[in-house]
């Protein structure tokens, strides 16, 4: 039966719920860690024995909590303690007591983020050649695990000042990983002398291993210098007060290497790609045919969102196309919004008028900037709703309003399905999903 437009709200929630499903954390470590006697197989590939020492848990980022309960279940009996730093915390947590729980600062590290570090270095400090550190990192642990090399203030304004800026994840996180000791394989060289194995929820477009969390437990082949190219691209020395940024010029000058020169075991247990498979073989099971046009999605935001709706008019009916990836936004004003809902408001505004067809944008770890929105979904329909509510959606998104767009037409058009998705923190991260869909009627 082919799908009716009518029923897009429940079609994009099926997708997403799908999605996230794939991206489970807990299942995702649960699948990676197998006892059979005293032996630990860790990834299929990596052999511990459970008699020769003492395990360490470091479970850093927005699953941390999940990934951390998943590890500690299949450890069962088996003797461990360790270090969980998350963003938010659920209501329950079921783990032993022997392991410590830290909420840290995002996305901005803060005084949290670093005491929490402190933590994890002083507990590593206990560790013996034959112990096991077992690494579980997810997205968010760039401001979750941090030691800067710099002032927390000085730390904090450059973070705040790259965030706006429309630099990409990558090049961020090449700054953070040359101003950070923890970063870059100093979570590694902390471990040390201990065997460290990593299992890691990639956040990161392409699975780039040093740009995961800033590469805790991985050294990567940039340098000083690379950190420098891209404050100069981004037009920090005019942004920043010179004196912090010669400070950071000093701090980068001054950087100590790494012990770690190779990267120790890891493994991929989650991504984008994932995801977006599980959301497609869920819309061809409502009646669509599908098509993944990227995992690699990147861009600025509202660019992307235009893109979107120019490949949403050329859909075929009974079509559902999707990508995954990560945008950036260029704050050039002061509203609210996320790079989902910037997308979803550029695409909005190219779709207007446009019959029988949505587009979705929406973050897998439900929390699109500093909102409390996932996302939106928008069809033709969308702008001239806003229209007869003598909204001007153009307006919104040069001020980088787009959250403020969305409620606001969700207050006032309570007849029509409401834009914004709010699915509160989902415990994982794995990228961003863009969801096309065209309906035949």
């Amino acid at each position: 039966m082919a799908p009716y437009f009518a029923d897009y709200p429940e079609h994009v929630l099926k997708l997403y719920q799908a999605a996230l499903a794939a991206a489970d954390p807990a299942t995702a470590v649960s699948a990676q860690l197998q006892i059979t006697g005293s032996d630990l197989l860790i990834g299929g590939q990596q052999h511990y024995d459970l008699r020769q020492g003492n395990i360490f848990l470091v479970a850093v980022g927005k699953a941390a909590v999940p990934m951390a309960q998943a590890a500690s279940q299949a450890l069962g009996a088996t003797p461990h303690t360790g270090i969980v730093i998350s963003k938010t915390l659920p209501a329950r947590l079921t783990l032993p007591e022997v392991i410590t729980v830290y909420t840290g600062n995002h996305p901005v590290p803060g005084p949290d983020s670093l005491a929490a570090t402190t933590a994890v270095h002083d507990l590593l400090q206990t560790t013996a050649a034959q112990d096991l550190v077992l690494c579980l990192i997810s997205g968010g642990a760039s401001a979750l695990l941090s030691q800067p090399l710099v002032s927390l203030a000085d730390w904090q304004a450059l973070n705040r000042a790259l965030l706006v800026s429309g630099c990409p994840i990558a090049e961020f996180n090449t700054v953070r990983r040359q101003l950070d000791a923890v970063k870059g394989g100093g979570l590694a060289d902390w471990a040390a002398p201990a065997r460290c194995i990593s299992l890691i929820l990639s956040d990161v477009v392409g699975n780039a291993l040093p740009f995961i969390g800033s590469g805790p437990t991985v050294p990567g082949s940039d340098t000083p210098a690379d950190a420098l190219a891209v404050l100069d691209r981004y037009d920090m020395a005019k942004k920043l007060a010179n004196l912090l940024f010669r400070r950071l010029q000093i701090a980068l000058a001054q950087r100590p290497s790494h012990r770690t020169t190779d990267p120790p075991p890891h493994f991929i247990i989650g991504d984008v790609q994932q995801a977006a498979q599980a959301a497609l073989l869920r819309a061809a099971q409502s009646g669509f045919t599908t098509q993944l046009l990227t995992a690699r999605l990147e861009g600025e935001a509202r660019e992307v969102g235009r893109v979107a709706a120019a490949i949403a008019k050329d859909t075929p009916p009974d079509h559902c196309l999707v990508l995954g990836g990560e945008t950036t936004v260029t704050l050039s004003g002061d509203g609210l919004g996320g790079r989902n809902l910037e997308t979803a408001l550029a695409a909005a505004i190219s779709l207007a008028g446009e019959p029988r067809v949505v587009v979705a944008s929406l973050a897998t770890d439900g929390e699109d900037g500093p909102t409390d929105a996932a996302g939106a979904m928008v069809t033709g329909e969308t702008a001239v709703l806003a229209q007869q509510a003598n909204l001007l959606p153009r307006a919104f998104l040069n001020n980088n309003d787009s959250y403020h767009f969305f409620q606001t037409l969700d207050q006032q058009t309570t007849g029509s399905p409401p834009c914004l998705l709010r699915s509160g923190p989902t415990g994982t991260n794995v990228n961003d999903l863009v969801f096309i869909l065209r309906y035949r009627e």
